[in-house]
C-alpha cells in the first residue's frame, strides 16, 4: 500500500517529470498547489514515522507545522529535495514494518493506543488521499 500501484498511481508515477515551474500554481477553485500537497505529504509522513520510532519525538503544531508557508517552493531544487525526502522516510517506514523484530500490534508505550500497523495504515491512507489531489492538480496546471 505504501510503495506499489494497486488501485491508483504510485508516488513515483505522480511526481515523475512534473513541471516544477508550475509547482506553486493553484488551479482555479483549488485550495492547494502541487508544492503544498507534496510538502504536506512529506511533513505528515515524517511526523508519523518519527512518532513511531521514539517517545522523544515532538509533533509540530497543527496546522502550520504540516503545511509549507507558501504555495511555491523558494527555489526549484526544493521540489526534488522534497521528493527524495518523502521516498527516504517512506522507505524507512516500510523497512520498519518489514523488520521481524517489530510487533505490528503492540501499542507504543508513549502513545494513546497507536501501533505500528495503525501508523502504517494511517500513512497509506493519508498518502493515497493527497496523492489523488496531487494528480488532479498536476493535470489542471499542466493542461
Amino acid at each position: 500500500m505504501l510503495t506499489a500501484a494497486q488501485a491508483h498511481l504510485t508516488f513515483e508515477q505522480a511526481v515523475r517529470g512534473f513541471a516544477v515551474d508550475l509547482a506553486g500554481k493553484r488551479p482555479k477553485g483549488a485550495p492547494h498547489s502541487a508544492w503544498e500537497l507534496l510538502e504536506h505529504m512529506r511533513m505528515a509522513q515524517e511526523d508519523i514515522l518519527r512518532f513511531s520510532q521514539s517517545a522523544d519525538h515532538v509533533s509540530p503544531p497543527w496546522p502550520e507545522g504540516y503545511w509549507p508557508a507558501t504555495p511555491w517552493p523558494a527555489k526549484p531544487s526544493q521540489w526534488s529535495a522534497a521528493v527524495r525526502k518523502f521516498r527516504k522516510d517512506r522507505d524507512e517506514l516500510v523497512a520498519m514494518i518489514g523488520d521481524t523484530k517489530q510487533n505490528l500490534y503492540r501499542p507504543f508505550p508513549w502513545g494513546t493506543g497507536q501501533t505500528l500497523l495503525r501508523q502504517a495504515m494511517l500513512t497509506a491512507d493519508h498518502n493515497a488521499y493527497h496523492l489523488g489531489q496531487l494528480v488532479l492538480v498536476r493535470k489542471l496546471v499542466e493542461g
